[in-house]
């Protein structure tokens, strides 16, 4: 290999791609029925979607990906059991592909009949390639005060606390903003349901 050339020497996609890879974990004994039901419920028409050993990948448009994912927690709620989901959230990568993508990166509206619920939940943003990056990480955090879903800081990530509806509206809102400001940029999420240990605080 030549020097300074690395495995997606190149690639590159068009900026409209966005990406989402993500693993749930079900605090159940049948976690793996309740896990693969779930992904089978969902309409996944409007993503291109892969799932393997260890997670699930979403790619498509932006609002689609958020949509889709929303509507997969949204469903795996029964209201009673401890669920998490951690997803890792990109776009505009230089080493993405065009390869593996819905025939359409159109946004479209995927309605979710569902109760409201509350959702404990931490972000990490990362702008890549900016040496403004603090300005753009404090934008998001600030976001998310204005959308009264700070809870606190933290080592490393910010933790947020509110209505499942607000919570994918203040992904939404992100997305919207880091396409504006930002070639390249990554965010990561974690998001908590019917938790014992919230129970005891």
């Amino acid at each position: 290999m030549e020097q300074n050339a690395y495995p997606w020497s190149g690639c590159g996609s068009n900026k409209e791609i966005a990406g989402c890879r993500f693993t749930l974990s079900v605090m159940a004994e049948t976690f793996a029925t309740k896990i693969l039901n779930t992904l089978d419920k969902i309409d996944t028409s409007h993503v291109w979607k892969k799932t393997d050993l260890l997670s699930t990948t979403y790619r498509g448009h932006k609002r689609n990906v958020i949509n889709t994912l929303k509507s997969l927690f949204t469903v795996i709620n029964d209201g009673k059991t401890h669920i998490t989901l951690e997803a890792t959230l990109s776009k505009g990568c230089p080493g993405d592909t065009e390869a593996d993508i819905p025939m359409e990166l159109t946004p479209v509206s995927i309605d979710t009949e569902c109760n409201d619920f509350d959702v404990h939940a931490k972000i990490a943003f990362y702008p890549l390639g900016k040496v403004d990056y603090m300005d753009h990480i404090a934008y998001v955090v600030n976001l998310a005060i204005d959308n009264g879903l700070y809870e606190k800081s933290s080592h490393y990530a910010t933790e947020l606390h509110g209505n499942i509806h607000k919570l994918f509206n203040y992904f939404h809102e992100i997305f919207d903003y880091a396409d504006e400001h930002i070639d390249h940029f990554v965010y990561q999420i974690t998001l908590s349901i019917n938790s014992p240990s919230r129970r005891r605080d």
